[in-house]
């Protein structure tokens, strides 16, 4: 007697390797830190391959008992899905400081996991391999070489300002950035109790900021406690 049926068995293999390959993709996602990273991308992948077995086999009794009638379009479910997809891409795309988008590739990484996870449910398994080494080569190698040869790696410092709670704080020091002719690609702002606030505010590090005189000149605002600035990297 057999332990796993071999329609069972049919159904199994597929699930398990779009989880692997959807994982691979996903982990790296993970290690960087991106919004959706190691279970999002099982998640879809492992799920449009189950809508691609469904669309192939989920059928097949119905069409048996109605042959004069059942019109089944096996490729009607997996143009739903890739297209569905999008909008959980869209999810992932930040726009800081109408300069700078954040979180296509992370965006394009999801959309073809999804494919991976179509093209394993139809039973494609050797593309899907390969598919999958390309994309982690993509991810791995490509960002270090944009790095070097293009030096695409913006320079920029968080600025955190403690102040005391006040309707004008966050516009005099969003005012004063202004006048610093600096760039600021993201703002945040956290309440730490019932009179206290962090500002945080994401610039983009020019040849000509004084980080020095920057501090000294929010200082010297009224309500502020305490200002920090740490340079990053994006």
């Amino acid at each position: 007697m057999e332990l796993i049926p071999d329609d069972m068995l049919a159904s199994l293999i597929p699930l398990l390797l779009s989880i692997l390959l959807s994982g691979l993709i996903g982990f790296e996602r993970e290690i960087k830190n991106h919004p959706a990273g190691l279970r999002t991308h099982i998640l879809v992948g492992l799920g449009a391959c189950l809508l691609m077995l469904l669309s192939l086999n989920g059928f097949s009794s119905f069409i048996e008992s109605h042959q004069d009638t059942a019109r089944v379009d096996p490729g009607r479910i997996p143009s739903y899905v890739i297209s569905g997809i999008g909008f959980l891409g869209a999810g992932t795309i930040l726009v800081q400081g109408g300069l700078s988008v954040k979180g296509l590739t992370t965006a394009a990484s999801i959309w073809i996991v999804a494919g991976i996870g179509l093209v394993v449910g139809a039973g494609m398994y050797f593309e899907a391999i390969v598919t999958t080494l390309i994309v982690l080569i993509v991810l791995f190698t490509l960002n270090q070489l944009e790095t070097k040869i293009l030096h695409k790696q913006v320079e920029t410092v968080l600025l955190t300002v403690n102040v005391e709670k006040s309707d004008q704080t966050f516009t005099e020091i969003y005012t004063l950035l202004n006048e610093q002719s600096l760039t600021i690609l993201e703002t945040k702002m956290e309440n730490i109790n019932e009179i206290e606030s962090t500002y945080s505010f994401l610039l983009k590090e020019t040849k000509t900021m004084n980080q020095t005189k920057l501090i000294e000149k929010l200082q010297l605002l009224k309500k502020i406690k305490k200002v920090s600035v740490v340079r990053k990297q994006l």
